[in-house]
């Protein structure tokens, strides 16, 4: 019964934002390097740049971002994100209808949008505790998981012929689309939402963060464990799991899927805690 119930009108729109984009980013699955391959003829050393340009992104914005986003509100990053996002993806099939697509515009889209995903991430999950009581975190959670799964099972084989129809082109504008439509999904949410003060310096909070880390067995096992393997969405090969809620999430919202996962709920269980889970890497899951 607990899956049926209704967590409430804001939380629908976090949900139907999230389920967007998440099936926008699965059925763009691996077009990036296809459009390399197919569009722009690029050898195996442009793929494998294309694919390293949104790891090298993750690992010199991840760190500095979370306590950016801490003292924001997240709603507006979220929205702008998407934004960003959007923009970023609808340039591709523009230029290339255009005439004008080169590799280096697609390896400057894969870096923002990989930057613009770790962004989202960070402040989804943090919004998520806000938008429902902790009660409901584990069925609001559920329903992300779930909808993450269903459009990994579907999305992949349906971009897949509609690249076989239509070329890797299309597959990225409708990724485009869902980030629009997730933006206007999170925009509808409403509510009032007070920005966040801070407790200290942002670099302080940033050492600390660091020390607790390292300090702990658990964290830092889970961290060097999984940290390495996690990923942005829109490299070569890029896996369709995001939150954007899309992650919203994907980790939801929005992700793109950043589709690598935060250990979260084991982390936070260690902790005496129960954790939300976000699509993507979410630094204030716990």
């Amino acid at each position: 019964m607990d899956g049926r119930r209704s967590l409430g009108r804001r939380f629908g729109w976090l949900w139907a934002a999230y389920a967007v984009s998440a099936f926008g980013t699965s059925l763009s699955f691996g077009a990036f390097p296809l459009i390399a391959v197919l569009v722009l003829h690029a050898g195996p050393a442009a793929v494998s740049a294309l694919a390293a340009a949104g790891l090298a992104v993750g690992a010199a914005v991840a760190v500095p971002l979370g306590p950016w986003v801490e003292f924001r509100r997240k709603r507006p990053v979220m929205v702008a994100m998407d934004l960003v996002r959007f923009a970023a993806l609808l340039s591709v099939p523009a230029a290339y209808a255009l005439g004008a697509l080169t590799f280096v515009q697609l390896l400057a889209v894969s870096v923002v949008v990989a930057a613009a995903d770790i962004t989202f991430s960070a402040a989804s999950g943090a919004f998520l505790k806000s938008l429902v009581d902790r009660d409901d975190l584990l069925v609001a959670n559920g329903r992300f998981e779930a909808t993450n799964w269903t459009t990994i099972v579907i999305g992949p084989p349906l971009g897949g012929a509609a690249i076989g129809a239509f070329g890797p082109v299309t597959t990225l504008l409708a990724d485009a689309v869902s980030y629009l439509l997730s933006a206007l999904g999170i925009r509808a949410i409403g509510g009032g939402e007070p920005r966040p003060e801070p407790a200290g310096a942002a670099k302080g909070s940033l050492l600390e963060g660091w020390r607790h880390i390292l300090a702990s067995p658990v964290l830092r096992l889970f961290f060097f464990q999984h940290g390495p393997r996690q990923r942005p969405d829109h490299g070569a090969g890029a896996a369709a799991d995001r939150p954007h809620a899309g992650s919203a999430g994907a980790s939801p919202p929005g992700s793109t899927r950043s589709p690598s996962r935060c250990p979260a709920s084991a982390v936070c269980s260690a902790r005496g805690s129960r954790a939300p889970w976000s699509p993507g890497t979410d630094s204030t899951a716990c």
